[in-house]
């Protein structure tokens, strides 16, 4: 079992490997802000950075991927990418299977989207023997997940599912939950590196 998990470890961490996820990543990254497209044109300028949450986040796994593949590790941006990814990752296949029992259909593009947050979120989970966040980059990147939940839920710039809106009160306590199992995670993370990269020195 170790060695298949070293196999799968050295295709994961092979820069070529790395190249490929960075392309898809920054092709997801320009998809999603073209998706929220439509709702910043109603949004006003402040808000602008907290709207479009899945692309952003991709955007942040983007550039932890450019830091990996020079042999960097820019922490901060591992710590939002970490966070971000799980979260919205996981929040987007909620939505759209909460979307599926109100409607009874999403059609394809529906699961699309479940399909493509989850490995959202999967991607991140896989690569945390690559992050090198300490607890002030879990601090910091918690204050930007937390106060983007208040941009989205008080001020109201949460992502636009039409047919939930009956639900937002629940959503976003929903939302804030998920944001600190995701930190929980992050700390978890910054407080004991994974063995199973050091030790096969693949970092």
């Amino acid at each position: 079992m170790n060695n298949l998990f070293s196999f799968i470890w050295k295709i994961l961490s092979h820069k070529v490997f790395l190249w490929i996820l960075l392309i898809v990543n920054i092709l997801g990254t320009i998809g999603g802000y073209l998706w929220y497209g439509g709702q910043l044109s109603i949004t006003e300028p402040i808000f602008y950075i907290f709207v479009p949450d899945s692309p952003t986040a991709t955007l942040f796994f983007s550039i932890a991927l450019i830091g990996w593949i020079f042999g960097k590790n820019w922490r901060l941006i591992e710590a939002l990418a970490l966070i971000t990814l799980v979260k919205y990752g996981l929040w987007a296949v909620v939505m759209n299977l909460l979307a599926l029992l109100e409607m009874g259909s999403i059609g394809y593009l529906g699961w699309m989207l479940v399909i493509s947050h989850f490995a959202m979120a999967v991607q991140a989970i896989l690569y945390i023997p690559m992050y090198d966040i300490k607890i002030t980059h879990v601090a910091l990147a918690a204050i930007w997940t937390l106060h983007n939940d208040v941009i989205d839920y008080v001020f109201g710039q949460m992502p636009i599912y039409s047919m939930l809106a009956q639900y937002m009160a629940e959503i976003g306590y929903f939302t804030f939950w998920l944001s600190i199992a995701c930190i929980t995670l992050a700390y978890f993370v910054s407080q004991k590196r994974f063995s199973f990269a050091t030790q096969n020195n693949y970092l």
